[in-house]
């Protein structure tokens, strides 16, 4: 077990990295692995850890999307502006890997809301979407975190 615990603790680090960096789905990697983990076990207890880390993930999921997106609509900020910097980020992230990403977001948002508001309002709204991407990683990187040492307390007491 000892082996696969190291290769399970190595990918649900990769996972926890993927979360802050945008290359690959962090906390898919973190449930797949507890999941592998919880497989090879094969106990109950591997079966509990995998039920809460896929609890953790999936609440971590719907928060990062709902409470960021209120606080949008709150600003004023429109869903499309959005789209259009997410388009503009994996845009930018083809002519410019990883670092294209979140330049690629930032003016696209810039450039949507430009359009929709004039120059003035337009650098607020950019603001408050950046910020709320911010909040978004980081209620991810919590319940990524979250997910990990739960999996890490489940390997230890196993």
């Amino acid at each position: 077990m000892l082996l696969t615990d190291l290769l399970v603790g190595l990918v649900v680090a990769v996972g926890l990295v993927g979360i802050l960096v945008p290359l690959m789905p962090g906390s898919v990697l973190v449930a797949a692995a507890v999941l592998v983990w919880a497989l090879v076990l094969a106990r109950p207890a591997g079966w509990v850890v995998l039920a809460v880390v896929l609890a953790l993930v999936g609440l971590g999921t719907v928060v990062k999307y709902a409470v960021p997106g209120r606080r949008l609509a709150g600003r004023g900020v429109p869903g499309r502006t959005l789209v259009a910097g997410g388009a503009a980020g994996v845009a930018g992230f083809f002519v410019l890997p990883v670092v294209g990403l979140p330049l690629g977001f930032v003016g696209g948002v810039y450039l949507a809301e430009r359009l929709r508001v004039g120059p003035g309002r337009a650098r607020a709204s950019t603001t408050a979407a950046v910020r709320a991407v911010g909040l978004s990683l980081l209620i991810e990187l919590v319940a990524g975190l979250l997910a990990a040492l739960t999996w890490l307390v489940g390997a230890l007491a196993v």
